[in-house]
């Protein structure tokens, strides 16, 4: 695509034109050029001009379909002119961008603006960097949560008796790989219940290969896995010792941080898992792609994906229970 956009300013005007966002999605899901039904797969379609959707000739209930069928946007009543400049958005600004300017910028509603994220960060948790990680690893935790200095003393006082180590703050793992000579550094990060033993192995094993060296700080003594060649640096000590340090993850951290707190201002527990997907995508594909590049990436996962509102607030699940008490 010769006139594909490279910066915000070129995408938002390029997806303006429905034509240019018809030739991009027809790209990205059929690249062989011949478009497909996405309930039964065949190729014996129409499209309608008027109003821009094919229509499959196989018999099932669900004849026609549109550019936006079996993807995350599927039933969205905005147009790929709004979705497609809210992804490129999320996808390469550096700490995120709010709900609250998208709301701003598209002109939508800032509840519509916040659901039009969460779907946009489901197509960032990667699938492109599968298998373990391996060579020199980093891992550390860390809290992500309400400062308690800026409490008020009553909850302050609280939280403090009651999670004492913690803040009541809710626990990330992060497992940063090390650049080689033929790949970048990658990494992985998911949110725990708690930083013990049970909590943590499982997570390491599942994530990187037997025989790895694994750098951490002391903490690390609590989950030490015979599997593994184990280096821990004591913070109290230093932070760097010859080749044993957690410089890597830290540096996520600060991104992370810098993300949650600063951007976004106010996460619940509840759907933090969506935001640190948010930024492990970004960190791992900083280096030597361009916003465009990052940007189909993200696009290319969109496929098959769906998240609706009611799974996105929990909706579901109390309807199950409510089902079940009944």
């Amino acid at each position: 695509m010769a006139s594909a956009p490279k910066t915000l300013q070129q995408a938002i005007q390029f997806f303006s034109n429905y034509e240019n966002c018809k030739e991009f999605m027809v790209a990205l899901r059929w690249p062989d050029g011949k478009v497909k039904c996405p309930q039964c797969g065949s190729d014996h379609v129409a499209y309608l001009e008027k109003a821009h959707v094919w229509k499959c000739y196989a018999k099932h209930s669900q004849a026609k379909f549109s550019l936006k069928t079996g993807t995350l946007f599927e039933d969205s009543p905005l147009g790929l002119d709004k979705w497609l400049p809210v992804m490129w958005m999320v996808v390469n600004c550096k700490n995120g961008v709010s709900s609250w300017e998208i709301h701003r910028a598209m002109g939508v509603t800032q509840k519509t603006a916040w659901f039009m994220l969460q779907r946009c960060r489901l197509a960032m948790q990667d699938d492109l960097t599968g298998g373990t990680l391996g060579g020199e690893v980093e891992v550390d935790e860390t809290f992500i949560g309400g400062k308690v200095r800026n409490m008020h003393k009553d909850r302050k006082a609280r939280v403090t008796a009651e999670h004492r180590n913690t803040g009541n703050k809710t626990v990330v793992l992060g497992i940063l790989e090390r650049a080689s000579e033929n790949k970048p550094k990658r990494v992985r990060a998911s949110v725990l219940a708690d930083r013990k033993k049970a909590s943590i192995q499982p997570e390491i094993a599942a994530h990187v290969e037997k025989g790895a060296s694994i750098h951490s700080d002391e903490h690390g003594e609590n989950w030490r896995m015979d599997d593994y060649e184990h280096n821990i640096i004591n913070h109290l000590e230093g932070y760097v010792e010859g080749n044993v340090h957690t410089n890597g993850i830290e540096n996520f951290w600060s991104l992370l941080k810098r993300t949650v707190g600063g951007t976004y201002v106010s996460v619940e527990p509840f759907h933090l898992f969506r935001y640190v997907d948010e930024q492990a995508f970004r960190f791992n594909y900083r280096k030597d792609l361009n916003d465009s590049d990052r940007f189909v990436i993200a696009m290319k996962q969109i496929v098959g994906r769906r998240l609706t509102y009611a799974e996105l607030t929990g909706k579901t699940e109390e309807s199950a229970r409510q089902e079940s008490i009944n």
